[in-house]
């Protein structure tokens, strides 16, 4: 069946419209469509190619996908080699590579470079054809390199043929692979959750992706390219300075780095380093330094090579990042909330500029997936301000039987016990009120607007009486004392008497914000009015049993169990005796409030719409105040739907399951039965 003609101009058309928006995306920055109506083109061209196979073609958009598995990569040799860069690192060595290029060249004036950040991946070779990608190859040892053409067409910033209607005959394009930080991270929790390799840093992810046998594997890889030269070029003239040729790049479809500039001097390129280092860690990718190469293409001839190194270009490296030490020991620090943190205590060394002798390890999960051993050489990462991170073991570095680092069973703090909550990754302590480590957030907490209210006691008041050692748990604020509070720095005596005030306002409380001041874990707002609906009185929530606590309206296995390991703690029973012996306090429910608690107990309710002088949580809480639950949704088991003014569907769900639905009328009555 022929082809029809207007099919073959729309996959034309299609194609120079899918390379055009690739190239404003991935080289100007600047896409001019949606991701959706990119999405929309590529669906539409795979449609026409699937329907008519003859028009598929090696450099269509659509044929990035991978191919079959290869069983090795062949050698391919460099026309041109590519060669590595001397390394600067610190100013005076640049300034000495400036002086012996100018001595070379004999010019006693500024020299002219065109700078770039060193990006940290992987560098390869690009080589076109009329326009056209034949070959990708690895650097190698510079003068072969691996054949990697199918994992290359895969990576969506490589075009597959250049832009313009005179592409070079022959243009080699030199530049790095390498893989965004935001890319890197959602690749390793994919590798996580499906139990795959995890990688350290983002260059390693980039080469092990860019050296898969399976390129359909690559496929799915976040890789990026970025264009730092050229090596062969026939069939078209290149401009005369290293900056205007990285513009021609551009220009037919290559991408270049953003942060790419013309400098005039050396003095240019010294600010330059300073100013990229300063961006270093809010750069999307990771980089290692920046590159400076002469500008004039003619002078970098004339200057020429070192073995292995051209005399025209430097790269002025960053202080490393990554570095290997020796583990010598895991602590544990309790955090603000309980949670225990494994701390890795090295052999101290220099990371990105500074000396380190701790490092995080996160978490123990994230001990026994990297297998980190105490006594190994480890691989510590530090980035910006970033708290360094031990990254990796050396495994090749492991010698004998090492010891794994263990939680504690108790609190290094208050020696309380250590738990870890089923399907979550931290251990906590469960000392609360009497952990050193958490009494300044317990304090704030207590003192809270939404706990206990205490107008006048604030973050930075807190953390000066505990750092001076004048409270050391919430019960120790009703202690003190006018001349206490006026010897605290920017407290003056007024201050001090109405703190003092605050405090003892804040006795006259409720029960279910006493509750909430505790800070038991996941024991919010809501549970602890619900706690204080059903129990009544703080003594039975702390006597009871978790089977008891999840009978409770929202109160499941684990907020159950927090709210018992927290009052299995002497420690924490003793702080709430102290603090009702002080006398704060709450209206008390007498006998025939209890016996309402139980009039509604086990029985749903549902309410919508708008109901006079009363909010829906208002209701609500006249409802669990009897022991009813309150349901956001209608089955068969909710006992009676409350109506106000303009009810929504409910009411329709209502009748037809057959669930009784009460106006306001009704729902006032239901309240009066109670009484």
């Amino acid at each position: 069946m022929p082809i029809p003609e207007s099919s073959r101009a729309e996959v034309a058309q299609l194609r120079q419209e899918l390379n055009e928006h690739n190239h404003l995306y991935y080289v100007l920055d600047a896409p001019v469509i949606t991701d959706q109506a990119y999405d929309r083109l590529l669906r539409r061209l795979q449609q026409l190619e699937t329907e008519y196979p003859e028009l598929v073609s090696a450099d269509s958009p659509t044929q990035r996908v991978g191919s079959e598995p290869a069983s090795h990569f062949e050698t391919v040799a460099h026309e041109v080699p590519m060669l590595s860069l001397d390394n600067a690192f610190d100013d005076e060595e640049l300034l000495a590579f400036d002086r012996r290029l100018r001595d070379r060249l004999e010019r006693d004036s500024a020299l002219d470079y065109c700078a770039e950040p060193k990006l940290d991946g992987l560098a390869i070779s690009l080589l076109y054809e009329a326009g056209d990608l034949v070959r990708a190859a690895t650097r190698g040892d510079g003068r072969s390199g691996e054949n990697i053409t199918a994992n290359a067409r895969t990576i969506a910033s490589i075009p597959l043929r250049l832009l313009g209607r005179n592409p070079p005959r022959r243009l080699e394009v030199r530049g790095e692979v390498y893989m965004d930080l935001e890319g890197f991270d959602a690749l390793n929790r994919s590798q996580r959750e499906a139990g795959g390799k995890v990688f350290a840093n983002p260059r390693n992810a980039a080469a092990g992706s860019l050296r898969l046998l399976d390129s359909r594997i690559t496929a799915s890889r976040p890789l990026t390219f970025c264009s730092y030269g050229t090596g062969l070029c026939e069939g078209v003239e290149l401009p005369g300075s290293q900056f205007r040729q990285m513009q021609y790049l551009r220009d037919i479809g290559i991408p270049v780095s953003r942060q790419i500039e013309l400098l005039d001097s050396i003095e240019d390129c010294l600010d330059y380093h300073q100013r990229i280092l300063e961006r270093r860690d809010s750069l999307p990718f990771d980089i290692d330094g920046v590159v400076f190469k002469l500008d004039n293409t003619q002078w970098q001839r004339e200057a020429g090579f070192v073995s292995r190194a051209p005399r025209w270009a430097i790269a002025y490296k960053f202080p490393a990042q990554e570095v290997m030490t020796r583990l010598l020991d895991v602590d544990f620090q309790v955090g603000r909330t309980g949670a225990l943190t494994p701390v890795a205590r090295l052999e101290p060394v220099a990371v990105g500029g500074v000396m380190v002798s701790n490092a995080t390890l996160h978490n123990m999960d994230e001990i026994e997936r990297k297998d980190v051993r105490i006594g190994d050489v480890v691989i510590v990462r530090r980035a910006g301000d970033v708290i360094p991170e031990v990254v990796a073991p050396v495994l090749q570095q492991r010698e004998g039987r090492l010891k794994r680092p263990r939680m504690p069973a108790r609190c290094p703090v208050c020696d309380s016990e250590v738990l870890q909550q089923p399907g979550q990754a931290a251990y906590r302590c469960v000392g609360g009120l009497v952990c050193a480590a958490q009494r300044k957030e317990a304090i704030k907490h207590y003192a809270s607007r939404k706990a206990l209210d205490i107008e006048g006691l604030g973050d930075k008041l807190v953390e000066q009486m505990v750092e001076q050692g004048m409270i050391d748990s919430i019960a120790d604020l009703y202690h003190l004392s006018l001349e206490q509070l006026s010897g605290l720095e920017r407290m003056a005596e007024k201050s001090a008497r109405n703190l003092l005030d605050a405090l003892e306002q804040s006795k006259q409380t409720t029960l279910a914000r006493f509750i909430f001041a505790l800070g038991i874990r996941e024991v919010g707002e809501a549970t602890a009015e619900a706690l204080a609906g059903y129990f009544g009185n703080i003594e039975a929530v702390m006597d009871a049993d978790e089977e008891a606590l999840q009978q409770v309206e929202d109160v499941g296995p684990v907020v159950a169990g927090n709210i018992r390991h927290f009052f299995d703690q002497e420690n924490n029973r003793d702080i709430v005796e102290k603090i009702l012996l002080q006398g704060v306090n709450w209206p008390q429910q007498d006998a025939t409030q209890q016996q309402q608690v139980q009039t509604l107990e086990g029985k749903t309710y549902v309410i919508t719409g708008t109901l006079e002088g009363l909010s829906r949580d208002q209701a609500a809480r006249l409802l669990k105040a009897c022991g009813a639950r309150v349901s956001g949704s209608v089955s068969a088991k909710t006992t009676a739907v409350i109506s106000g003014d303009k009810p929504g569907s409910k009411v329709a769900r209502a009748e037809e399951l057959g669930v009784e639905i009460l106006d306001q009328a009704g729902f006032e009555r239901l309240l009066g039965d109670r009484e």
